[in-house]
């Protein structure tokens, strides 16, 4: 009995001294306002690949999820990039990672490692994707590398030219 208390206060002892591994995954994404006659929120997808371009995980998909009779779904596939690499295997709705097309202006997401979407990442260096579609519109893809986890605090960041405004990466110790 004395034995096992030992080792209880031993590991209790040690636990606080141990560094804490989370990190954060703070993204912004700007969608331009574009001077058209006929404006359309583009539909957009989020993921993150490894260095040589397979893909690890979506983190985000923004499309017409209230088109009537599940219309919207059907033009997911115009984000050309995402699709084939992991779209067609998605069910959606999909939990905490689909939702409504965004207007114009900055919007920012924070993921958290270890939760859901991310999950755990394993240690490398990657890119966020981020391609962008829209209605009578064309569509663009702009890739942001960055390495996980961070040691020190990184940014990172890249322009689109038509359809998506600057996107940055934050990654956050």
């Amino acid at each position: 009995m004395r034995r096992l208390l030992t080792v209880t206060m031993t590991g209790l002892a040690a636990a606080p001294l141990a560094p804490a591994m989370a990190a954060d995954l703070n993204v912004k994404v700007e969608i331009p306002r574009l001077n058209v006659a006929e404006y359309h929120r583009p539909y957009v997808a989020m993921w993150i690949e490894r260095a040589d371009q397979s893909p690890v995980q979506t983190l985000a998909v923004w499309y017409d999820a209230k088109n009537k009779e599940g219309e919207g779904t059907k033009w997911l596939k115009d984000m050309r990039q995402w699709w084939r690499k992991a779209g067609r295997d998605m069910q959606m709705p999909a939990d905490g990672v689909s939702g409504a097309t965004r207007a114009p202006g900055e919007h920012a997401l924070t993921f958290k490692d270890g939760k859901a979407p991310l999950g755990k990442l394993p240690a490398g260096d990657y890119q966020l994707v981020v391609e962008a579609a829209r209605e009578v519109g064309g569509r663009e893809l702009v890739r942001v590398p960055f390495s996980w986890p961070a040691k020190a605090a990184q940014t990172a960041s890249a322009k689109g030219e038509h359809e998506l405004g600057g996107v940055t990466v934050e990654v956050k110790p």
